[in-house]
This record gives C-alpha cells, sequence and structure tokens, in this order.
C-alpha cells in the first residue's frame, strides 16, 4: 500500500502541520481525527487496515491531518471567542491548504470527509460551511454541539460554527440546494453509543429541512469506539 508523510509549515496557523496519505488513486478521502486526536490516529487504530482492499484496489485515497483541537476547543488558557477563532483558522488551513493539495494529488474538484467522534463534527461543521468542496459527509458517532466548550460564552463566530444552532435558521438557497442535492450525508451511531442522541438529533434538523440523508442505527450493543467505527468504515467506503 502507497503511504506518504507530508508535512508544510501553514502561514495561517502559524505551524508546521503534518498529514499522512494512503493509496495511489480513486475517490479522495479526507480523514479528521477524534478528539486531539494526530494525523496517525487513523492508522493506528486500524481504520487504514479496515480499508486496506479499497486502498490496495485503486478505489480510494485517505488524507489524514492533524488536530489543533488542544489548541482551540480544549484550551481552557485561552478565552472562548479564541477558542473558536483558532478554530475558524484551521477550517481555513483546510480550506485553502489541504484542499488544494488533495485536488492537486487527485483531480477531484469535490472531496469526501470523514471522522469518528469529535471528527465527525469537524467533518459535517466543514461539509456545511463549504458544501460547494464536498462530494460526500460521513460521520461515524460525531457529536455537533460545540457550547460545551464555551463555558457560557456565545457570539456568531460560535453559532456559525455550531451546526445544531445554524442549520435550523438556514434558509440561504445556495447552501441548502448543495445540501439537498450536491452531498450526500450519513450519520451512523451505535445501539450504546454515547453520542446516539447527537445524531438523532441532527438527523431530526436535516428531516426538517428536507435534506436527503442516512441515519445509520447500528443494535446489536454497539458501543463508542474503533471496532464500531471499523465496521462502519468497511460498510460506507467498501
Amino acid at each position: 500500500m502507497n503511504r506518504e508523510y507530508q508535512k508544510w509549515f501553514s502561514h495561517r496557523l502559524g505551524q508546521e502541520m503534518e498529514l499522512l496519505v494512503f493509496g495511489h488513486s480513486g475517490t479522495p478521502l479526507l480523514v479528521f481525527p477524534s478528539s486531539m486526536g494526530s494525523f496517525f490516529e487513523y492508522e493506528d487504530r486500524g481504520m487504514v487496515g479496515a480499508l486496506s482492499q479499497q486502498l490496495d484496489g485503486g478505489n480510494l485515497m485517505l488524507y489524514c491531518v492533524n488536530s489543533v483541537d488542544a489548541q482551540s476547543w480544549y484550551n481552557k488558557r485561552l478565552h472562548p471567542a479564541d477558542r473558536v477563532r483558532h478554530h475558524a483558522q484551521y477550517q481555513d488551513y483546510i480550506l485553502n491548504e489541504v484542499l488544494p493539495f488533495i485536488r492537486q494529488r487527485s483531480g477531484a474538484t469535490r472531496v469526501a470527509v470523514t471522522g469518528c467522534s469529535f471528527g465527525g463534527y469537524h467533518a459535517t461543521s466543514f461539509a456545511l460551511r463549504h458544501p460547494d468542496t464536498v462530494s460526500h459527509c460521513v460521520s461515524m458517532s460525531g457529536a455537533y454541539d460545540i457550547k460545551q466548550f464555551l463555558d457560557g460564552y456565545y457570539d456568531d463566530n460560535c453559532y456559525f460554527h455550531n451546526p445544531v444552532d445554524f442549520l435550523p435558521n438556514c434558509s440561504d438557497a445556495w447552501y441548502l440546494d448543495q445540501y439537498r442535492k450536491d452531498v450526500r450525508w450519513v450519520f451512523g451511531a451505535g445501539e450504546h453509543d454515547i453520542c446516539l442522541e447527537a445524531n438523532r438529533s441532527i438527523s431530526n434538523i436535516f428531516d426538517a429541512k428536507n435534506i436527503p440523508h442516512w441515519f445509520d442505527f447500528w443494535g446489536l450493543g454497539a458501543v463508542h469506539d474503533w471496532p464500531l467505527w471499523q465496521l462502519m468504515a468497511r460498510k460506507y467506503f467498501g
């Protein structure tokens, strides 16, 4: 299997950022790590192995990026307004640095995005804010409400990075048309998943906005952990 390590200095974030590429051709899939996770998490947790057949067969390429969660959402030393601003800079890095890199490698104008747990938030938030760049959004046991990181603070920047708040009020036809026609949405969660209700809730929001999507409920005692997400990855990307 082709495996590549990439690193460059991001002026948007003021630091070096690393990522891993797996595969040699196929659909480009941008992978966000879970809470405070690293670019090598997907490999270490068996997710790359779970998709080895698709990767070796040239049907899929993974682009596994690093997170800055420890510097943004989880950084209690920062004022909540600065936490959100740092997250916005991270999305700017993804949009204006990582996506051009993926497009140059793949030739694709749109990419699929995915993430497990808090990575599901990153994938969903990015797809909702930039639907013209995304073909598929697959969230595995995602969480979508960032108010828990704000210590009671809230401003417009918080609002527009919080899907459960801004999506119900969205009336912009440009966004809604793309949500409904151009992006395929998947929200998967397990029977005993700590994020099951969060996924039911966002599915209800999508229903209310008439946005086609797939809420995939996993029974048989499925819990919020990597063995479930390996099964999900094989099902969604196989």
